[in-house]
């Protein structure tokens, strides 16, 4: 039932009302309810609508507070029974219908809120003080002087405030400092706070050292607290617009320091405050506190240290960029203060003099994450120079047995070196080099890489900046990452300015800067290398000029040289206004095996299809048997501009085909056109069970693990199967257990969180067409070469494309076979369209073409929808026209907007939300038209064109109360265990600024569509729990108390007269220099300062997602991570197997079995803990070796 209450304040707040009616709901047993408010009639009064799920209680509230009639009109003639800030309110039952999803929502919030409170063995604690008035707020460093901890200020802002603790944040509201000024706000995120000091009653003031620098707000003047408490009092108008805005410093002075200085001080006004901060250690979600005198020394000169740090830096020539790099890298990361750094750039110059360049930036790489954080958990001695100097030394001397990055890049030519810039809100954050694959401009410039920088435009935590409906990011976007793309980024005496990006690079926000460098005599700069890649002078589009420069940006494995004479035309096929042929060309078996050659991934599987670049264009080869001599065969659609350059460059190949997944979008069209959804849930059910089963053998395990790719340096795989074999079981070991259940809780929390279930009958491939004219229209031909044999898919076929909203994105085709004389037969791994047809079936398939698109294809059984639906026929956009040449201004303005508009993510979460409330689904106008806002912001990056957000904002009314399958699932915790926590707030505590400045929760309701079943058929507690208890269970009756132990004493016995104890030294620096690089791994690629990433993390390379299935930058981190951990394994695999000189190989054996040995004994990190796979690995290594010493291999 609704309830409608009038006569409220105006402008009264959600939270204000659901405060004051919540005990008065609780008194007759109503825990869950639904809140709204907004403006009456009258701007004098707001109105109210209460939801309450359970009708015979709602009657019951009516009974003891509200009036008996519906009317409003009349209630000036009642006996008010509830009053609010003096004034007579008025309840009554409502006219309308309550949203049933709501209803649904509340209802299971009610069945929760129950249950915990009966299972809650919770004790209550007194009500803690959480907000606190203060006098000063400083930003600084932790510093030390003569050995004593002082906090240095480089910022001081005198205003008077509030320092609130909330649920998940620090929250300190700043007054204005004169009237008629915007107040400001810092948010500092609990799990961003490295350390929280309190002073003692001589020094009343609180600490926090951030990993990052805060969020700064200011508010918007018809949001002022004043305006607000006008409002109150019935003065004013409604707030129009976002709150507040998110702004770069709080005053002048504090730009310049607030992206380094990292420590912010606050002085309270009351010195009796310090035991209410002291006692806020029993909130659990509190960082812990420790109390500590520090004295606070005024030191305003951040900006000098800047300058003498680059003035130091460009004194000395001789130090080569990398280093400089390097060091400039720890200033400006907040890690050492400039001062200390260039006191440190002094010993680098007289210190290591002599040291090669790849072996000083390895070493002042492994130096970063090392260092430890000032403050009072670190002694003054470890933060001096002479202490960092020598651990650069020791450092050194590791590095210098290493193979470094350089090596990397000289030891493949599809791989470069490129340094890193993020910029913030606040700052620019420096990083790498890391390995990149080439593209054009980077493999043309290939001795110039370090004056190429990839700069990413992001926020504090390394997410994209966020759209959130009380905040706005304006003043980020247009004046913060405006100036620094208009602008200049200097690094170490380089000035680095815009240059372009590629299509992938832009959905990522990342593109290219370069510093100018000469070439032949010749200075090249950003504008000349632009120039020099084609003529894109008739481009008039913005985002168009910028996708033809981004061609050049692609990333491309390699590049082949071919004979002008070798470039031929083809014409496109076209059938009234569509283009069959849309971005699809043909090779000669001759080009094709030059490709093959160059191409080195392509030496045994030969693929017959590849994804190019030349010159202006861009799109698919496929093999055309019949073509003779040196021929490739480009159409007009594939040529984008008129590009120079003789080589053609590989961006992806058809090597095999992909795994076929389903998706939540999919999964949904399905259901909508007639899939059963018993077939849906089978699936995933037998993927569970296939989870389950991997436990149960150590053969399963291995099989598991070799699949995906888990463990390859380390040959975890086989170790299993080697360790059964000696009759050890992995699981009895916690890492080797851990790491197999890692993998599999992250496939299970991609099945319960995004409904990635795999189609065994199903692949993925390139498509391309059908240049011999055989197929007729709705056929397609499907031929399949894996390691298994070949394969020709026929029958009825389902294809579609990813992202696919439309209920006609997912279409049937027949598959068939073709005359074994057919030029088709020579190709594999592909789909091939027909040319025939009044439609080309690529473009109904979300507006897919043959440029390099991925295609799906189901043949199973059951998932053939019996429903039938046209495509989506969407007008084509034109790009906007400036009528003019586009500028770099006008790309970089682009790219801003770009950033601001980027909508594909909130209109896809929309989509589910309306296709599961909608009695039609996906066949609903609403999603119908939230489809083609996909497609329009799919398009955006080509025509410039963004979605209305007006349109967007109406049809996100209702995402506040949503399916129950886009709920959070539980945090992850990594210690000796792996161990699911539930993510749910603490709502004990009902202070009310707390309830003011958090966000409405969103509510959940139990979805009826399959998605809901597939998501509720998924416990994960039970399921990981089971999964478990099987794996820890003893499955035998001899279980090994310590499985390295025994691996040691079968290796002692079977090696009992090899001498090994010479290589006892040599093997601890192995093992020392592989966990360095693991502790930097685990360190560098976490998205947090505090909370590093786990041992097991890295090692299966995975990063576990925060509250369910990992995000799209978490993903491609992982990817990344997993390379580089994969490269270490690598090589201290062949440092064992070969020696340092590849000249030692016979003594591998005596190599393995010392470094197992040095492996017994576990170290201890203090900043990530105990390590252990070193172990792990050394065993691998030592028992293959003792199979070959025996002959058993």
């Amino acid at each position: 039932m609704e309830i409608i209450v009038r006569n409220l304040p105006p402008a009264i707040t959600e939270k204000q009302v659901e405060r004051f009616f919540r005990p008065l709901l609780a008194n007759i047993s109503i825990n869950a309810f639904g809140c709204r408010s907004f403006i009456g009639r009258s701007s004098a009064t707001s109105t109210a609508i209460i939801t309450i799920p359970d009708i015979g209680k709602a009657q019951e509230f009516l009974e003891l507070y509200g009036q008996s009639s519906q009317g409003g009109e009349q209630f000036g003639k009642v006996n008010p029974k509830l009053y609010h800030m003096g004034k007579p309110i008025y309840c009554s039952k409502s006219y309308q219908t309550p949203d049933r999803f709501l209803l649904r929502s509340l209802e299971k919030d009610e069945c929760e809120k129950r249950t915990a409170v009966s299972r809650s063995s919770k004790p209550k604690t007194g009500k803690l003080k959480r907000s606190f008035r203060i006098t000063a707020l400083c930003c600084g460093q932790w510093d030390y002087v003569q050995d004593q901890l002082v906090f240095m200020t480089h910022f001081r802002e005198l205003s008077t405030g509030v320092m609130l603790f909330g649920r998940q944040s620090v929250i300190i509201n700043l007054h204005p400092a004169h009237k008629g000024e915007p107040s400001q706000r810092v948010e500092m995120p609990y799990f961003e706070i490295q350390s929280f000091t309190i002073g003692n009653q001589s020094n009343h003031t609180a600490t926090f050292s951030l990993s990052v620098p805060p969020k700064m707000f200011r508010s918007q003047p018809e949001n002022d607290s004043f305006v607000e408490s006008m409002r109150n009092l019935g003065v004013g108008k409604p707030p129009v617009g976002p709150k507040r805005m998110r702004i770069m410093a709080l005053r002048e002075g504090h730009e310049v320091v607030v992206s380094s200085c990292l420590c912010y001080r606050v002085t309270m006004e009351e010195l009796s405050d310090i035991p209410s901060l002291q006692a806020l250690k029993r909130a659990r979600e509190i960082p812990e506190s420790r109390t500590w005198h520090t004295h606070n020394i005024l030191k305003q000169d951040f900006p000098a240290q800047l300058t003498l740090l680059n003035q130091a830096l460009s004194r000395y020539p001789t130090i080569s960029f990398d280093v400089k790099f390097q060091l400039q890298r720890l200033a400006q990361n907040g890690v050492l203060p400039p001062a200390k750094v260039a006191e440190l750039l002094t010993s680098v110059i007289h210190r290591f003099s002599h040291v090669d360049n790849a072996t000083l930036v390895a070493s002042i790489r492994k130096l970063y994450p090392a260092i430890p954080y000032a403050g009072p958990e670190t002694e003054a001695a470890d933060f001096g120079v002479q202490a960092l100097s020598d651990l650069l030394a020791e450092y050194q001397k590791r590095a210098a047995m290493e193979e470094s990055y350089s090596h990397l890049a000289e030891k493949y030519e599809h791989i470069a070196l490129i340094h890193k810039a993020t910029v913030t809100p606040v700052g620019i954050l420096l990083s790498g080099p890391e390995p990149e694959i080439m593209n054009r401009v980077i493999r043309k410039y290939r001795r110039f890489s370090n004056y190429f920088l990839q700069v990413s435009f992001l926020d504090e935590n390394l997410e994209p900046l966020r759209y959130h409906r009380e905040n706005s990011n304006e003043e980020i976007y247009h004046q913060r990452f405006k100036k620094v793309l208009e602008g200049v980024i200097n690094i170490a005496g380089r000035g680095y300015e815009f240059l372009g990006f590629s299509h992938s690079s832009l959905r990522s926000q990342a593109c290219w800067f370069m510093a100018p460098f000469t070439l032949n005599g010749e200075l090249l700069h950003a504008r000349l290398v632009i120039k020099r890649l084609g003529d894109f002078s008739k481009i008039r589009s913005p985002a168009k000029c910028a996708a033809r420069i981004g061609q050049a940006f692609s990333q491309t494995f390699s590049s082949i040289r071919l004979p002008s004479d070798a470039i031929k035309s083809l014409p496109d096929v076209e059938v009234g206004k569509r283009v069959f042929s849309d971005g699809v060309g043909t090779c000669s078996h001759s080009v094709m095996k030059m490709i093959w050659k160059e191409y080195s991934q392509s030496k045994n599987l030969k693929p017959t299809v590849f994804q190019v670049r030349f010159k202006g264009a861009k799109g698919m080869i496929s093999l055309d048997s019949t073509l003779q001599g040196d021929a490739l065969c480009l159409r007009p659609s594939m040529i984008k501009f008129e590009g120079t350059g003789e080589d053609i460059e590989i961006c992806g190949a058809g090597l095999k085909p992909l795994p076929m997944y389903l998706n939540r979008p999919l999964i949904k069209i399905l259901e909508d056109r007639g899939v059963e959804e018993t077939v849906l849930l089978d699936l995933q059910a037998t993927a569970i069970e296939k989870l389950r089963m991997t436990t149960t053998s150590p053969i399963n395990a291995a099989n598991f693990l070799q699949k995906n790719l888990i463990g390859k340096a380390a040959r975890f795989p086989w170790l299993i199967r080697k360790l059964m074999d000696l009759d050890i079981l992995f699981n009895d070991d916690d890492f080797l257990r851990n790491a197999l259940e890692l993998v599999i809780l992250v496939q299970l929390r991609e099945l319960k969180h995004k409904s990635r279930i795999l189609v065994e009958e199903g692949l993925t491939v390139y498509g391309i067409m059908d240049e011999t004219g055989f197929l007729q229209e709705g056929q397609v031909y499907i031929p399949v070469q894996t390691e298994d044999g070949s394969m020709i898919v026929e029958g009825r076929v389902v294809v579609t494309r990813s992202p696919a909203l439309h209920p006609g994105d997912v279409q049937l085709a027949d598959a068939i076979d073709v005359p074994k004389d057919s030029p088709l037969r020579q190709l594999h791994n592909c789909l091939v369209f027909s040319s025939k047809g009044e439609r080309d079936l690529p473009s109904q398939l979300s507006g897919g073409d043959l440029d390099g698109d991925l295609y799906n294809i189901i043949y199973m059984d059951g998932l053939y929808p019996s429903k039938p639906h046209k495509p989506a026929e969407y007008p084509i956009m034109k790009p906007i026209d400036i009528g003019r040449e586009v500028t770099r201004s006008d790309m970089t303005d682009f790219f801003i907007r770009f950033m601001e508009n980027d909508q594909l993510g909130r209109i896809a979460v929309n989509h589910q939300i309306l296709a599961d409330q909608r009695d039609l689904g996906t066949f609903d106008p609403d999603c119908i038209f939230l489809a083609g806002l996909h497609s329009t912001a799919v398009d955006f990056s080509k025509t410039g064109i963004p979605v209305d957000l007006k349109e967007l904002k109406e049809l996100s009314r209702f995402s506040n109360t949503r399916p129950d399958f886009q709920a959070p699932g539980p945090r992850v915790l990594i210690e000796d265990n792996i161990k699911l926590h539930d993510n749910k707030p603490d709502e004990s505590d009902d202070n009310e600024e707390i309830e003011e400045t958090s966000l409405p929760r969103t509510k959940y309701y139990e979805s009826h569509r399959v998605l809901g079943k597939l998501y509720r058929a998924i416990d994960e507690h039970k399921i990981f729990e089971r999964i478990q208890q099987y794996s820890r269970a003893p499955q035998s009756t001899l279980r090994a108390k310590s499985p390295i132990g025994v691996v040691w004493k079968y290796v002692e016995n079977a090696t009992a007269l090899i001498e090994w104890k010479h290589y006892r030294e040599w093997a601890k620096d192995i093992k020392e220099a592989y966990e360095e690089n693991l502790i930097s791994t685990m360190i560098e690629y976490s998205s947090s300062q505090i909370h590093y990433l786990s041992e097991v993390e890295v090692f299966c390379g995975h990063i576990v997602g925060k509250d369910g299935a990992p995000s799209k930058r978490q993903r491609d981190t992982s990817v990344n991570m997993k390379e580089k951990h994969e490269r270490d394994v690598a090589f201290t695999v062949a440092c064992i197997t070969q020696g340092e000189h590849d000249d030692h190989r016979a003594e591998a054996l005596e190599r393995s079995i010392a470094c197992l040995a040095a492996a017994l004994t576990a170290r201890v990190s203090r900043r990530v803990g105990r390590l252990v796979s070193f172990r792990w690995i050394a065993a691998a290594v030592c028992l293959r070796e003792v199979d070959k010493f025996r002959g058993t291999i």
